[in-house]
């Protein structure tokens, strides 16, 4: 019997497995650095186009509509702005408004600073000063404003008992016409300084001591090196700080909501608190939109220019 010859086994060849080259693993990295990044970003956009830009567009719409949830919209042009225009309560919002911005412009703009320059200065207790400034920020606002209103009772609150302490005559406080806003005035900056302040006290901490030495070699005294040194070197966070506080202030409605209703004899009525009357109130959404509108077409003009007229100022300097 003839016997077959075995075949020797095949040889596998085995292929080097080439590593990947330094340059496309970095484009490997950067392509899911960036895909991350425009994933949160992502995020934030859908966020922001859910409950800003949606919100805000849909304002406009209404604004130039009669509109009641849960019936159909009916388109009636300029008519809710013609309507507000009208209500004898639009001029008292808007002359308050602008009352309680130029109050808090000369009250709660100049004592941020100051309290900023004192804490720059300070060599103990540093920290606890800081906690102690920034401390109302933390406390809600409503329960700020209730605070306040408890403060200002013309019985038996605070301020009155301190001033019959000290044998002084009482006030009524936010419950007077003529001192009522400027009552919300000084709730307000109370409770929103604290967050100023630390933005002052950080641009003042960035300015070169070696200014502050030049100054005093040329025989500049305090006011003179405030004036000289540190307000042109923390001039633009005190111009973004003021539009801000401008705008912030625009939209008062806390205080007058929580504190006075708007009262007394709409001493304390705003243009946001006028706006919550339309909505919920009297049920008029067309109305409070056309508001609001108004509102935001004011500040909307207003940064501009301001923004302008600095930007040449800096320009010019």
């Amino acid at each position: 019997m003839t016997k077959t010859a075995e075949r020797p086994p095949t040889a596998v060849r085995i292929r080097p497995v080439k590593a990947p080259s330094p340059a496309g693993e970095r484009r490997r990295r950067r392509l899911t650095d960036h895909l991350r990044t425009y994933g949160f970003l992502a995020g934030g956009l859908v966020c922001f186009a859910l409950f800003s830009w949606y919100p805000a567009i849909r304002a406009v719409v209404i604004a130039f509509q009669k509109y009641t949830p849960g019936s159909d919209p009916e388109w009636v042009g300029t008519a809710n702005f013609t309507r507000v225009l009208n209500d004898p309560e639009f001029g008292a919002a808007w002359r308050n408004t602008l009352t309680f911005t130029l109050l808090a412009l000369l009250i709660g703009f100049a004592i941020p600073f100051v309290l900023a320059l004192v804490l720059n200065e300070l060599r103990h207790a540093k920290a606890f000063f800081r906690v102690v400034v920034y401390l109302p920020v933390m406390i809600p606002p409503v329960v700020s404003a209730l605070l306040w209103k408890w403060f200002y009772d013309p019985g038996a609150g605070l301020a009155n008992e301190a001033l019959r302490f000290l044998h002084l005559p009482t006030s009524n406080w936010s419950n007077g016409a003529d001192t009522a806003l400027i009552s919300l005035v000084i709730v307000a900056t109370w409770a929103n300084m604290g967050g100023t302040v630390l933005i002052y006290l950080a641009a003042l901490q960035s300015i070169p001591g070696e200014l502050y030495e030049a100054a005093e070699l040329d025989g500049a005294g305090l006011l003179q090196r405030i004036r000289h040194v540190t307000i042109p070197q923390t001039r633009f966070v005190i111009l973004m700080l003021m539009l801000l506080q401008i705008i912030a202030t625009m939209q008062v409605f806390t205080e007058p909501f929580v504190i006075t209703g708007g009262g007394p004899e709409n001493a304390t009525v705003t243009v946001l608190y006028l706006i919550y009357k339309y909505a919920f109130l009297y049920n008029d959404f067309g109305g409070a939109c056309a508001l609001s509108v108004m509102l935001l077409a004011l500040l909307g003009a207003f940064s501009a220019v301001y923004l302008r007229l600095t930007r040449s100022g800096e320009e010019a300097v």
